[in-house]
């Protein structure tokens, strides 16, 4: 039931509706991601549950734009009548000037228009259209134009199931978030150290014992004594499986993206078939219980490694019709192969420099094989060292360096810096916070930081901007092992991913995002009971004022939430303060007071403490 609950709210867009640019305040729409071009106009339209929806332009009008537009009606609450206005027109119109993903919105006295070039189009129309009514108070919609275009033609989100494998529903509940929010890839992080979870028929050990490894670590990786909980942890996902969630996210207009990793992190895949390591006796290896980087990787040398990738590949691209394939080629230690003698024949037959050319003739050889197949490959910004391979996409993940390298070569580049992108991150730095790959004063990566970051970094050459073809962010799951915990990383910085991969910079208003969307978003999440975290009190900081007299004007960042704060020192709780009205507080001189204040939603979530230090010490040094 809980599921069924996801995909209504998530599929009916989870919210309520925005619009954009100055009128935003005054606007009854609050959608994510902002429009690029919204008129709102005088008149309102009363919309029925019964409104008729009729399809022009297709030759074949396809399933999930019928069925999507069934479920954004579903929405709409009964008791209005039916009358000849009330219909919703999908126009499929090939030769209209609007680039791939666009759209046209119109709502008047006619009815309701959506006008695209392509599908896709009409599909994130669609998505528009179903904010605009989850928002709508009595059935009523606003008179608007709209006119709406992606500002980067990729626009992914990655999730991790190496580390820890996710269910096939809660994949799909992934799927449809990215959807409600007009992201276009699902980059499906399939192999690692620690866990293969891909059914491969030719390789059946790689279900059987790849996909296992014997226990997991159950504190951070930095700490000084490691602890395991010693339960053998399993999962993959047949082929079958695969199908169905490329099936579904079809459905969505949505490609998956598998990535299987090479050369390195591949400790998983060698504990079945060892002799794919270097050396001549090989071996044996575990799957790994702990994160971090692992000198055992693919030996380059043997002509099996080859062909073992080449046969996996094969199998994975019969499952998955997307045009790139990622193939990893990040964080893969040159150790082992420093001392193997097949590595090191390979650099001498082949007239390389070291072993860095060595993985770039790995990689290379790979995209050959993928070029060959039809595909092309996509790398982490490793895959530079040693030489680019010619046709590839790079992830640029250390920062924006690699990614600007990689455009000032004429490669496609997709943004994805751990500094911005990774939700796995933490949002603050605070005790409160569960345990995340985060560690150190500093690292974190709140929703603010996702907003604000430009993949169109703005020292490239303008010649080279046109290679920044999107932006990405990452879920990695160390120490993210439920979907719980996955929804509480995920939400609420997929809004902001959401607007820096569709909003072009110049309609993006942080103040409204902040304090009138994301709040109605929230509201609407929590009200079906699902997991994700409450931002910090808005209209507070954690920081120290100096002062005799402060007055503060608080507003829960949940629609609907409340706001408790305390002057104790200790952390407020619903029997302490509930915030009301503006209200003003008094230092003595000398004296300091920790407000300290959190936000508690109607189903009971909080958010952690923001303190705010109110200092009037500097009045008894005068």
């Amino acid at each position: 039931m809980m599921m069924n609950k996801l995909k209504l709210a998530v599929a009916g867009l989870c919210i309520f509706a925005l619009s954009n640019f100055v009128q935003a305040q005054h606007s009854p729409l609050t959608i994510i991601p902002q429009p690029n071009h919204v008129e709102l106009k005088t008149g309102t339209l009363k919309i029925s549950a019964n409104a008729l929806t009729n399809l022009k332009g297709f030759k074949t009008p396809p399933a999930s734009i019928n069925q999507f537009a069934k479920q954004v009606l579903s929405q709409v609450k009964k008791g209005t009548s039916l009358s000849k206005n009330q219909k919703v027109d999908l126009v499929l119109q090939p030769n209209a000037n609007i680039i791939q993903d666009g759209y046209h919105l119109n709502i008047d006295a006619n009815g309701i228009q959506i006008l695209s070039s392509n599908e896709r189009g009409i599909f994130y129309g669609l998505q528009t259209l179903a904010q605009i009514i989850a928002g709508a108070n009595d059935n009523t919609l606003p008179f608007v134009a709209i006119k709406d275009e992606p500002r980067y033609k990729y626009r992914g989100l990655m999730l991790d199931v190496g580390r820890h494998y996710f269910p096939i529903e809660f994949i799909k509940s992934y799927i449809d978030v990215m959807a409600a929010y007009k992201l276009n890839y699902f980059h499906w992080h399939l192999t690692e150290d620690q866990g293969w979870r891909i059914e491969i028929k030719k390789y059946p050990k790689l279900a059987s014992i790849a996909s296992s490894r014997e226990g997991t670590l159950l504190n951070h990786l930095k700490d000084k004594e490691h602890l395991y909980d010693g339960v053998p942890y399993k999962g993959y996902y047949t082929q079958h499986e695969v199908k169905e969630i490329v099936r579904y996210a079809s459905s969505k207009y949505i490609t998956v993206i598998p990535e299987i990793e090479l050369p390195g992190h591949s400790l998983a895949a060698l504990s079945a078939y060892p002799e794919f390591g270097c050396g001549d006796k090989p071996g044996p290896y575990k799957a790994a219980m702990k994160w971090g980087i692992f000198e055992d990787v693919y030996c380059a040398g043997k002509e099996g490694t080859f062909t073992f990738l080449q046969d996996i590949l094969d199998e994975v691209l019969n499952l998955f019709p997307s045009e790139y394939i990622h193939i990893g080629g990040d964080e893969s230690p040159k150790a082992k192969w420093k001392t193997c003698k097949h590595c090191q024949k390979r650099i001498k037959d082949n007239n390389l420099k070291d072993e860095h050319e060595l993985q770039s003739y790995f990689v290379q050889r790979i995209e050959k094989y993928l070029n060959g197949k039809g595909r092309k490959i996509i790398g982490w910004d490793e895959i530079l060292e040693g030489g680019l391979a010619p046709n590839a996409t790079v992830m640029g993940w250390r920062g924006v360096k690699g990614g600007m390298a990689a455009a000032r070569q004429n490669h496609d580049v997709i943004m994805v810096p751990s500094s911005h992108l990774y939700l796995d991150h933490r949002e603050a730095v605070s005790n409160e916070e569960p345990l995340t790959i985060s560690s150190g004063p500093t690292r974190h990566s709140s929703l603010k930081n996702v907003y604000f970051f430009n993949p169109s970094i703005d020292t490239l050459e303008a010649d080279k901007q046109k290679y920044i073809i999107g932006v990405q962010a990452n879920l990695w799951t160390e120490y993210i092992k439920t979907p719980a915990k996955a929804r509480y990383h995920v939400f609420p910085r997929i809004y902001g991913l959401a607007e820096i991969a569709w909003t072009k910079m110049e309609n993006k208003d942080w103040e409204n995002f902040s304090k009138v969307r994301v709040p109605k978003h929230l509201q609407a999440y929590d009200k079906i009971g699902e997991m994700y975290r409450v931002p910090e009190v808005i209209g507070i900081e954690n920081k120290v004022y100096t002062g005799k007299e402060f007055e503060f004007t608080l507003q829960p960042s949940v629609a609907g939430a409340k706001v408790y704060y305390s002057l104790s020192g200790y952390i407020p709780t619903e029997m302490d303060n509930l915030y009301s009205k503006s209200f003003k507080v008094t230092v003595p001189a000398g004296e300091e007071r920790q407000l300290k204040c959190v936000v508690i939603t109607p189903s009971g979530k909080r958010s952690i403490t923001t303190t705010a230090i109110l200092s009037n010490k500097a009045a008894q040094s005068k």
